[in-house]
């Protein structure tokens, strides 16, 4: 099988060599470059294919969110996994609504990380503690929107596809059946139009479907 082709873009060199010599022994993995700046990055996406970036949020003049505003307009369709000394509520629910597939604290282990990166590719999401509070506080506490209307079972299940759970966790969760449980994810992806669980989050954070009708 192909190797994961990584970029990895921090501004701090000593985390940034040591991150990649780490993950360059890592089977499975290329580390094709990394980068302290945003046009250095972009520079390499040009000239290069790139499966994943690893991204951290705080690139000194730049921000995280402007590398994947200009990586998306350069025609870059490859995942984008943040990884961040810390962010703020409100940007954990931005970097998922900016196509982000994962939040990775920087005070975890390599081998966790490795873990994150093969679960990203699988086309799951990876999110730590503090980025999913985020998102069940933005489930629980919405803000008005015109967001589809979603069912109460449909809202307690994409609470539980927040949380990484499987089929079988969120059905033991809610005291149903874990064909209800697929059931209703397909619902969610007739609905939004999506064929993944990355992509029912990042649709559901950036539209606010948190209204419910009645069952």
């Amino acid at each position: 099988m192909s190797k994961i082709r990584i970029l990895l873009i921090d501004d701090h060199a000593l985390f940034r060599e040591g991150l990649n010599r780490l993950l360059e022994a890592e089977p499975g993995f290329e580390m094709v470059a990394h980068c302290a700046a945003t046009d250095e990055a972009l520079e390499v996406l040009r000239r290069q294919p790139i499966d994943i970036v690893l991204l951290d949020f705080d690139l000194g003049r730049d921000d995280g969110f402007q590398f994947i505003e200009r990586a998306r307009r350069a025609g870059f369709h490859g995942r984008i996994l943040m990884v961040t000394a810390g962010m703020a509520d409100a940007e954990y629910v931005q970097a998922l609504c900016l196509g982000v597939c994962g939040i990775f604290p920087k005070h975890q282990s390599p081998r966790l990380l490795a873990d994150a990166i093969r679960k990203v590719m699988r086309g799951e999401i990876w999110l730590d503690q503090n980025s999913l509070q985020a998102l069940i506080d933005a489930v629980k506490h919405p803000e008005p929107g015109s967001g589809r209307p979603f069912t109460e079972r449909e809202r307690q299940v994409l609470e539980g596809v927040f949380e990484g759970l499987t089929n079988k966790e969120i059905a033991a969760r809610l005291g149903i059946s874990e064909s209800s449980v697929k059931a209703a994810i397909q619902q969610l992806f007739d609905k939004t139009g999506v064929r993944t669980r990355s992509q029912l989050v990042r649709i559901a954070l950036e539209e606010g479907p948190w209204r419910t009708k009645a069952n």
